[in-house]
């Protein structure tokens, strides 16, 4: 089974370092997401998985090997970290054609690939008039040619609609199941939360994460609870000098946190305060993320 494995990576530019002592494995069968904020490394850490920039220290190999010493690198990783990186003038079809003749595969695979990506139908068009969306969906069928065990897609649904993204979605689960190893990074935290399987994540480049999905939320997220009254406001009082904290729901909601469902019933009964709903609620992969990293964001802006 072939996994990308990542172990002491550093990346300096000059006095600034990108990346920093970073180590993790990417295991077949299963979805990765690669999460952090602006600027935290990610897209130097891949490129670097890739060969398309050197460590300063540690080292990345995929099935053992590193990408550089890989026989023909396309038949074992196959990436996606820039749609646009593709001629204007160059009709899709052609595209994919010089990609497979470079690498020695056959050109039976180009169809094969187009047909997987849903663009079949713009194979004779060239790539300046497609949408960025389209282009992603021809970055994602280039990645394939090889029929490679590792993917890396970095930003895969970006500028994709609703339908489109939900393809990619069910295509990187597709992948795994076919026991590939898929690394994928993304900011729309709702759809990784749908997609992956284990998670790392980085900030200001060094590792804070690495653990699977339903732990991450467990460690990093707190739960809060859906409370619906007659009287929001007052119980919003209540709640808050008994230690939770309260924010506004939807449609005249509270929302609570530091306290369970039970402890707000109990104090619902003792105060003789009538509840209308009363809703544990998952915490969120935004919430959980956003709290683990909260003090490795390069700019925040002012609050509200």
């Amino acid at each position: 089974m072939t996994r990308i494995e990542i172990r002491g990576l550093t990346k300096r530019y000059g006095a600034d370092t990108v990346v920093d002592d970073v180590s993790f494995t990417v295991e077949p069968g299963q979805v990765t997401g690669f999460l952090g904020p602006n600027g935290a490394g990610k897209s130097t850490t891949m490129r670097m998985i890739i060969g398309l920039a050197a460590p300063t220290r540690g080292s990345v190999t995929i099935g053992g090997r590193r990408y550089r010493d890989l026989p023909v690198p396309l038949t074992e990783v196959g990436a996606l970290l820039d749609a646009g990186a593709v001629h204007g003038g160059r009709k899709a079809y052609d595209h994919l054609l010089a990609l497979a003749a470079g690498n020695g595969l056959p050109s039976r695979r180009v169809d094969e690939v187009l047909a997987r990506a849903g663009i079949e139908g713009v194979a004779g068009k060239r790539a300046r008039g497609f949408s960025l969306g389209m282009r992603q969906r021809l970055g994602i069928a280039a990645a394939l040619l090889g029929d490679p065990r590792v993917l890396i897609f970095d930003e895969p649904v970006n500028g994709l609609d609703p339908e489109g993204i939900r393809w990619v979605r069910d295509f990187m689960r597709s992948l795994a199941r076919e026991g590939r190893a898929v690394l994928v990074s993304s900011h729309l935290m709702a759809e990784m939360a749908q997609t992956a399987d284990h998670l790392v994540v980085i900030g200001r480049g060094r590792l804070i994460a690495d653990t699977g999905m339903s732990a991450f939320l467990r460690a990093n997220g707190e739960g809060t609870v859906l409370v619906r009254t007659p009287d929001p406001g007052s119980f919003a009082v209540r709640l808050t000098a008994a230690g939770a904290t309260v924010r506004e729901g939807p449609e005249a909601s509270l929302v609570v946190s530091g306290m369970t469902g039970e402890e707000i019933g109990r104090l619902a009964a003792y105060h003789g305060v009538v509840l209308s709903e009363l809703t544990p609620q998952r915490p969120s992969l935004e919430d959980a993320f956003m709290e683990l990293t909260k003090d490795s964001v390069e700019y925040q802006g002012a609050s509200a």
